[in-house]
């Protein structure tokens, strides 16, 4: 049995730190049901499902930790992982930046579990990939794509009286098109907590229709372009842009967040005023837990308002070292949209590309947070408000902050990877190069 209840939980950890003889002990339980099916040449190729269960002790004596893991919970074995992890931390050298565990906390009850999710069969993943590879065979397509869903707990508990519990459910469901001759290659990803909101027919139905739309693409000259950018081409960008949200690294001077003679941006205008950024785990489209791997309570919390920087992200040993309160990262970001459509964008762009995604994002500059990737998966010309033909893939030299200084238009949120991005159009996206990968 993978999933236990909070009393369970609560009894299980109860017993392991019972046997702890540290200063401090700290004990995570976590389990998860989750099964997944995977096809390719229009063809299943694997289905199955998974059940894991894990209780990880961290004792500490000092500034000295040590960590172990086990898989049974009978009295023997939990005697035995927290026996373990004390003899680690007596061999381990101490930690300079070591805090204590944190004392009883107040969450908020989290919104992250769905039934519906949790009681996925083997027949609606089968289902699923029906309704993918049938539509594309029709249309001389062919499929390869994965659908994951899972439902899990996980649970905290120390020895200084901190207790957290939280149970969630996900589902995750990508699928790459191909035409037959080659040319062509269409793409979509869906996530969701509730897999009501998901519909296998209708995410496929757009990645044939790329397919067949970006078959024998054209090669145009790089350079800088009006783009219209699909979420699922931002987000990597807007992700490592969020990471830079740190107020260690930019008060050491380490980040792009770092002002020049020191000091932080913190309340600096740094994008358009357009820009809102913020996280809440109790968002009804991407919750998220309401706690941390540390056992803070994570609450909505605004990251940029009005293109200024509101508020950067602490450690509970740096919000020491400066005498702040700390303020955790988020699990997921909410980027403020518009009410622009994807084809009200197309309409309203007189020439520019469309950009279903980005791949192989890598780090140019920390320093200005310049990014190099490729387009791939369906990248499109658009002329006088309409698609006019398929482009070959280009190489971007791109960074997130310019990105967003160069804003013409906030179209509406998407959810992508348990964030909410909107369609964006931006002006002078630069490409660099050209790619021949389809």
């Amino acid at each position: 049995m993978a999933i236990y209840s909070k009393e369970e939980a609560r009894q299980i950890m109860e017993k392991a730190l019972s046997f702890s003889t540290a200063d401090a002990c700290e004990v995570n339980l976590s389990g998860s049901e989750s099964g997944n099916i995977r096809y390719a040449r229009n063809t299943v190729s694997t289905a199955g499902h998974r059940s894991n269960q894990t209780l990880v002790v961290q004792s500490n004596f000092g500034k000295k930790s040590g960590t172990a893991t086990i898989d049974e919970f009978d009295d023997e074995s939990l005697k035995k992982v927290v026996k373990r992890s004390e003899e680690l931390a007596k061999l381990s050298p101490e930690n300079p930046e070591f805090m204590a565990p944190l004392g009883p906390q107040k969450y908020d009850e989290s919104i992250t579990f769905n039934k519906s999710t949790a009681e996925i069969t083997p027949e609606y993943r089968a289902n699923v990939a029906s309704n993918s590879i049938e539509p594309a065979a029709a249309k001389d397509i062919t499929a390869a794509g994965f659908f994951d869903d899972s439902s899990g707990f996980s649970a905290m508990l120390n020895s200084n009286g901190l207790f957290a519990y939280n149970r969630s459910t996900d589902m995750n469901f990508t699928v790459t098109m191909r035409s037959n001759d080659g040319t062509g290659s269409g793409w979509v990803s869906r996530d969701f907590n509730d897999v009501s909101k998901f519909d296998a027919a209708e995410a496929s139905k757009v990645a044939i229709d790329k397919a067949i739309l970006s078959k024998e693409a054209k090669a145009i000259e790089p350079g800088k372009y009006t783009v219209i950018l699909e979420p699922a081409a931002s987000v990597g960008l807007l992700g490592n842009m969020a990471r830079a949200f740190n107020a260690r690294t930019a008060d050491e001077g380490r980040s792009f967040m770092s002002k020049e003679g020191g000091g932080t941006k913190m309340g600096e205008k740094i994008v358009d005023e357009r820009v809102n950024i913020w996280s809440d785990p109790l968002h009804p489209e991407v919750p998220t837990g309401t706690w941390n791997g540390q056992g803070q309570p994570l609450k909505k919390t605004t990251w940029i308002e009005n293109g200024k920087v509101k508020n950067l992200a602490y450690s509970r040993y740096w919000a020491d070292q400066k005498g702040v309160d700390p303020v955790p990262f988020p699990n997921g970001f909410i980027m403020q949209g518009g009410d622009a459509s994807l084809e009200d964008l197309i309409k309203d762009t007189k020439k520019g590309i469309l950009v279903t995604r980005l791949w192989y994002i890598r780090t140019v500059d920390p320093q200005t947070l310049l990014y190099t990737g490729l387009t791939r998966d369906g990248t499109f010309y658009i002329e006088n408000g309409k698609i006019k033909h398929p482009v070959k893939n280009f190489r971007f030299n791109e960074s997130p902050i310019i990105m967003l200084n160069n804003l013409e238009t906030l179209g509406k949120q998407v959810r992508i990877n348990g964030n909410l991005v909107p369609y964006m159009k931006v002006r002078d996206f630069t490409f660099t190069s050209l790619s021949d990968a389809v």
